[in-house]
């Protein structure tokens, strides 16, 4: 019978791993948002007989959003910095080096329960939040990443 103490579980408890990146600054962030999945469907009208009042759907390819992960902003010099920075200002002239990005649900002790790995992850954007001389909040760095695919452990 499953444990059901701590059901359900809060969202501000995660954690974040890159393969590669061991740097605790770089797995540190906010927020993270874009775990999303949908089946693609094609409508397809067939004419039988004089019949044409329906559409078929189709099932089609899945659909993955872009991982969307939001932290303070942070030097330059950590390892996912670096990455991101290599990735998209090197255009198309070198490969791409993809990571696998794991982002696991946490409970009050700390303990993993949920994962998901984005596998063939890399980053397609990278922002820095608004400065404004008239408001008190930290400068936040939101970093986008693209993915092949997503399995839930």
């Amino acid at each position: 019978m499953p444990d059901n103490t701590f059901y359900p579980p809060v969202s501000f408890s995660f954690s974040l791993a890159f393969t590669g990146i061991e740097d605790d600054i770089d797995v540190g962030f906010q927020e993270a948002s874009g775990i999303s999945m949908e089946r693609g469907v094609e409508e397809v009208e067939v004419s039988s007989g004089g019949e044409n009042r329906f559409k078929y759907k189709l099932p089609g390819v899945n659909k993955y959003s872009n991982l969307v992960l939001k932290r303070g902003l942070v030097p330059t010099s950590s390892a996912l910095a670096t990455w991101v920075q290599s990735v998209l200002q090197s255009g198309l002239s070198t490969p791409i080096k993809t990571k696998t990005i794991t982002v696991s649900l946490l409970d009050s002790e700390g303990n993993k329960l949920i994962s998901w790995n984005f596998i063939d992850a890399y980053p397609v954007k990278w922002n820095v939040s608004d400065f404004k001389s008239m408001e008190n909040a930290y400068a936040v760095e939101t970093l986008e990443f693209a993915y092949s695919s997503f399995k839930k452990n």
